[in-house]
């Protein structure tokens, strides 16, 4: 089998994948990347889902190079689409207007952008990418991974690196390189944490969910029925309150049903949409609540249509776990009905607020998602396998309810901070959805070492969180810091010829390396944010 070496190695090319792979570049290191899809950005791009950020982002509380990604895709916008002049003179920008974030924007722009980022070190020869590239089996040497073997362009290519980053959506490695780790639901008795439930369940995972882009023309643009709708226009999960394709959804905080409303492109002016979720959780009107492209945002007629991304409760695939069973394909499969189904739905029977039924003229845009049957091009994971760490985030160090005025725990090897409720969606263990108010908090080194294995890192979602921290530290921003980080970590264990577990151990080399961190514009600590 053909060979190749780099100083690190990062299997997967999601955000903290690109993340990482950026830090050990910048750092001098040679890289080797992996993604599994056409696709670089992971939950951002080939799972489209628009990016789930913390209120202050504009200000503070994200690092550098994501700062740099964001900005990065508004001058796409500007340098490249015709904006209405009020949008491109507009700093913060959000070409969808979508209400869930301030950056609401078509999966492809992210692309472009983290191609450029990377696109120097493509130049220079030290890094290179294997796209697409599936991990097929790992070799080991005591607490050590010597090589990972991937399936790239119908032929196995075995890859070694002094450092192995798993950065993939469902911790592959962990299985393959024999890395202790975690799935599902921890039990209370494990964990202490308030909302953990009485008995854990390794199979009781959050919801996967295949996303799609719709807009709305003139004309029939129904879908053929799907083969399982019958099924989905039946169904009722004990704990929903009304049939799963209709309007009726708990309410993720209260978990009472409420009614959410549907309208095509709406008669609604972009500049006024404030998408900040203290203020308004936005899921109201489901077209504008993750709006992609705002039509009022770029010269008259250009966008015929808003363009609007469906990731609605209704599209959560809770009915078996996708991690560690025989045919993980067959569940994606499934869920991709379901979204087919909900699609067709949307078309033909669900209710209009003038009292009609369906809306054929919905069109599903899949040149947007980049799916080659019309929906995203991968399916949206929220949780996966997580290491045995160092140090595992429970709710006790973040719930706001437990820490109150004091804020979230400060860890002395804080490698960055985040801020997100401690969100989890219907489960496969058949739990409603868990929404805990949580406090800014920060993400612990610990966190991103196993216990045991020497020279693999988590550097993605499979950081050491529990099921309900999980919640918290899988959307946009932390993967990207965690991954940034790991990246950092690998490369300064190369330059420096030590291991992660020393550097997070040795109070020196810890001071050394957050120092390096900082200069790179990895932030550590949250500043005073009772003033905004």
């Amino acid at each position: 089998m053909r060979e190749l070496h780099a100083d690190v190695l990062v299997v997967g090319g999601g955000l903290g994948g690109v993340a990482a792979a950026l830090a050990a570049l910048r750092a001098g290191r040679s890289v080797l990347l992996t993604e599994q899809y056409a696709w670089l950005g992971g939950q951002l791009t080939s799972q489209a889902v628009p990016p789930d950020e913390h209120s202050w982002v504009e200000m503070f509380g994200v690092t550098a190079s994501y700062r740099a990604l964001r900005n990065g895709i508004r001058d796409h916008y500007r340098a490249h689409y015709p904006l209405t002049d009020r949008a491109r003179n507009t700093r913060d920008l959000n070409p969808g207007a979508g209400h869930v974030s301030r950056l609401c924007h078509e999966p492809r722009v992210a692309v472009a952008v983290i191609e450029a980022m990377l696109a120097p070190y493509r130049g220079s020869g030290r890094l290179t990418v294997l796209q697409p590239a599936v991990p097929v089996g790992a070799r080991t040497d005591g607490d050590r991974v010597t090589a990972v073997i991937v399936r790239h362009s119908g032929e196995e290519v075995v890859l070694t690196a002094p450092y192995v980053l798993d950065a993939t959506e469902t911790g592959e490695l962990l299985p393959m390189t024999g890395t202790e780790y975690v799935t599902g639901a921890e039990s209370q008795g494990e964990t202490g944490e308030p909302s953990a439930p009485e008995t854990g369940d390794p199979a009781n995972t959050q919801a996967l969910s295949v996303c799609f882009a719709i807009d709305h023309l003139d004309g029939d643009h129904t879908i053929d029925r799907p083969a399982t709708y019958d099924f989905w226009r039946s169904y009722q999960p004990p704990f929903w309150g009304a049939p799963m394709l209709s309007w009726q959804t708990p309410n993720p905080r209260t978990l009472e049903t409420s009614t959410r409303s549907f309208t095509p492109n709406p008669d609604d002016d972009p500049w006024l949409v404030n998408a900040d979720q203290r203020v308004n959780p936005g899921d109201g009107n489901l077209w504008t609540f993750r709006r992609i492209a705002a039509r009022r945002n770029f010269t008259d007629g250009f966008y015929p249509s808003d363009i609007c991304l469906v990731n609605w409760p209704m599209i959560d695939y809770f009915e078996e776990p996708y991690v560690d069973v025989p045919d993980p394909a067959a569940v994606e499969r499934a869920a991709r009905e379901l979204s087919f189904s909900v699609l067709y739905w949307l078309q033909t029977e669900a209710p209009r607020p003038d009292g009609g039924t369906g809306w054929r003229g919905l069109r599903l845009r899949g040149d947007v998602t980049g799916g080659a049957d019309g929906l995203a091009m991968a399916p949206y994971v929220r949780e996966g396998r997580r290491i045995r760490a160092e140090y595992t985030v429970v709710e006790q160090d973040l719930s706001l309810a437990v820490r109150g005025d004091k804020g979230a725990v400060s860890y002395p090897d804080s490698v960055g901070v985040g801020m997100y409720r401690i969100d989890l969606h219907p489960s496969t263990g058949g739990d409603n959805y868990i929404d805990v108010a949580s406090c800014p908090f920060e993400i612990p080194l610990g966190a991103l070492i196993p216990q045991r294995v020497e020279n693999l890192l988590a550097a993605g979602k499979n950081i050491g969180t529990t099921h309900i921290t999980n919640g918290s530290y899988r959307l946009h921003p932390v993967e990207w810091n965690a991954g940034e980080v790991a990246g950092a970590l690998a490369a300064f264990c190369v330059t420096r010829g030590v291991s992660p577990r020393a550097v997070r151990n040795t109070p020196g080399l810890l001071t050394e390396f957050q120092d390096h961190l900082s200069a790179d514009g990895v932030e550590l600590r949250w500043p005073d944010i009772s003033g905004y």
